[in-house]
């Protein structure tokens, strides 16, 4: 039997350093983990490291630049069990949300035959605000999944809702929806 693969899709959140310890504890349970970030997310991370982690190779580009013909969303999205975004803005929220398939990782999400398990990471004032909430509701309505984020430090300094769940957590929650 073949490991289950996760598609983690990461975007620009101060919480993606989380995203090295949840490929890490994604391996141990026997998933294979290919990691999709978008352009911003690299101002944060490197692929490199993302992929040395993953032992996989890292996407990012919608279109390849290489004599590759495969068309990379529709592939990726093929082989998925899951795809986990984590940390999830604002952005890639609102985006999903929107049907706004614009790079890599949202083109992947819209062209999925999978469940989507979304870790929402972002300051509180932007987690609260109306216009997200309602984007999450409409995702929720659409059958995706989420973890909520906790109360906690904020990349702000300040104390509030926002904070990436622990790792642990959104381990669990995997293994439960690909049991």
């Amino acid at each position: 039997m073949k490991n289950k693969e996760v598609i983690l899709g990461v975007s620009a959140s101060i919480a993606i350093y989380k995203a090295c310890n949840l490929i890490r504890e994604l391996q141990k349970q026997r998933f294979n983990v290919t990691v999709v970030m978008t352009e911003h997310a690299k101002e944060f991370i490197t692929p490199l490291l993302l992929g040395r982690l993953s032992r996989n190779k890292v996407y990012s580009e919608l279109f390849d630049k290489q004599a590759d013909f495969e068309i990379k969303h529709i592939s990726l999205a093929q082989k998925a069990d899951l795809i986990l975004l984590a940390p999830a803005t604002a952005n890639l929220i609102g985006k999903i949300a929107n049907g706004i398939a614009d790079d890599l990782l949202t083109s992947l999400v819209m062209a999925k035959r999978c469940k989507v398990l979304i870790c929402p990471a972002m300051d509180e004032a932007m987690y609260t605000n109306p216009i997200v909430q309602k984007n999450i509701e409409k995702l929720k309505s659409y059958g995706y999944k989420f973890i909520e984020p906790e109360k906690g430090m904020l990349a702000s300094g300040q104390i509030g809702v926002g904070r990436l769940a622990e790792v642990k957590a959104i381990v669990e929650e995997v293994k439960k929806i690909l049991k």
